[in-house]
């Protein structure tokens, strides 16, 4: 069996990847609320950022940690065609779950189903960007320790959408967003835990692209996009503004008749 590093630069990988959970999902959070407060094309465009910022958020928690992971006896790298794939199926699935609760008229029920599945878009996330690792040698995992972040997975999500669906207050969303950062990082290092690398030295080239040189810059222009969009939520005015804004207007406009 290999050695399995999973901070190889220390605490700057599981830091840095804690802080793009933290903020995709503080950014799906205050764009899910955003769309309960709209209707029609807005309440769509809302879910849909909801659900890229989310899976962009932890896609990018993932690969900035696996930037610290590492194995004696062999190199890594990873097949870039199923590592972007990871990213879609992230946002795909993710964006299912948000939009069962951002079109569900059972909350109960549309938050059991956008939990479930949104959990799930994570785990899957998570497993398929660990089937992009080429190494020399082969992976194994322990059930019980993949059994448990999934469930992991889905709690963080199903708690998630609950602070969407209940929770207005921009620092009680900030809050959930540090848990849920804490959740689906806590699910990322327990599927980590549950890896066994079984090394065959051999000095073959492997196929695929080096973390750096795929994974890194990528990472950065996620991290970019997820940046920019905080700041034009941040920026844009909410449901409540926008009336307060139109109702002053309005006598404004009867006194200029």
């Amino acid at each position: 069996m290999g050695h399995l590093d999973h901070a190889a630069f220390g605490w700057l990988t599981p830091v840095l990847s804690y802080v793009m959970a933290c903020i995709g999902a503080a950014l799906g959070l205050r764009c899910t609320v955003r769309a309960l407060g709209a209707s029609g094309r807005s309440r769509r465009n809302w879910l849909l950022t909801a659900a890229s910022a989310i899976g962009t958020g932890i896609w990018t928690m993932h690969f900035v940690a696996m930037l610290g992971f590492s194995a004696s006896g062999t190199d890594i790298r990873y097949d870039v065609p199923l590592t972007i794939l990871s990213l879609l199926v992230a946002m795909v699935v993710v964006g299912a779950g948000v939009f069962a609760v951002g079109y569900g008229r059972d909350r109960g029920r549309a938050l059991v189903l956008g939990g479930l599945t949104t959990g799930l878009g994570v785990a899957s996330m998570h497993y398929l960007g660990m089937a992009a690792l080429r190494l020399h040698g082969g992976v194994t995992y322990d059930p019980v320790l993949v059994g448990i972040s999934v469930l992991i997975a889905v709690v963080a999500a199903t708690a998630a959408l609950w602070a969407a669906l209940n929770i207005k207050s921009p620092i009680a969303v900030a809050v959930a967003s540090l848990v849920m950062g804490g959740a689906v990082s806590s699910m990322h290092y327990t599927g980590m835990i549950a890896v066994g690398v079984r090394v065959s030295p051999s000095g073959d080239l492997l196929p695929g692209a080096t973390a750096m040189q795929f994974i890194f810059p990528l990472a950065v222009g996620l991290g970019s996009y997820l940046f920019l969009t905080s700041a034009f939520v941040a920026l844009s005015p909410t449901a409540g503004e926008r009336e307060a804004s139109a109702s002053a207007q309005r006598p404004v406009e009867s006194a200029a008749r």
